[in-house]
């Protein structure tokens, strides 16, 4: 799988046990289980079902998603837990990912999601041999939209309150990077 990746900040690799308590943490903050697939009750329960099902040396099979831990070196503490990427392996496409990313609200704003996608997508498509990328985000999250366009993918349309998410009804945006764009673009 060739895990971990480095940028010039972070250091990307597998969510392991002894960042569960950080990453409960973050994921308990309101702002943060807004847009997402969990709620403010998520616990360590939760998280040690996660760790359990995350693959160890491979991509999930199609269908299944990983975690990938978000680290920065601090001099007094070792790695700090900053955030995580989720990918997942589309269960009908072949070589074609989907991504999300979380970061803890005191490491939002400065830089890390985007570093962390780049070097994320650059492992799929370079070691991988991923054909397509795709993220998707609710349509009020204006962060992750922007995020998504910062990272050079192309907007493919919007999926009108078409996600029963947390009690409404969700309109989605859809992104995506192929292959040859990744390729053709200005390095």
């Amino acid at each position: 799988m060739t895990l971990p990746i480095r940028s010039s900040r972070l250091l990307i690799r597998m969510l392991s046990a002894g960042e569960r308590d950080a990453f409960v943490a973050y994921r308990r903050v309101a702002d943060v289980a807004r847009y997402q697939t969990w709620t403010t009750d998520y616990s360590a329960a939760d998280a040690d079902a996660l760790l359990a099902d995350q693959p160890r040396a491979h991509l999930p099979t199609p269908g299944g998603w990983m975690q990938l831990a978000l680290l920065i070196s601090e001099p007094v503490d070792g790695e700090l837990l900053v955030g995580d990427v989720a990918v997942g392996v589309d269960a009908a496409q072949p070589a074609t990912y989907e991504l999300g990313v979380t970061l803890a609200p005191a490491h939002q704003g400065q830089g890390y999601a985007q570093e962390a996608l780049t070097a994320v997508i650059a492992w799929l498509m370079g070691v991988q041999g991923a054909h397509r990328v795709v993220m998707q985000g609710d349509a009020r999250n204006d962060a992750v939209l922007r995020l998504a366009r910062r990272l050079g993918l192309r907007h493919e349309g919007s999926v009108l309150e078409g996600d029963w998410f947390k009690g409404e009804w969700t309109t989605l945006e859809r992104f995506a990077l192929l292959r040859r764009e990744w390729e053709a673009r200005p390095r």
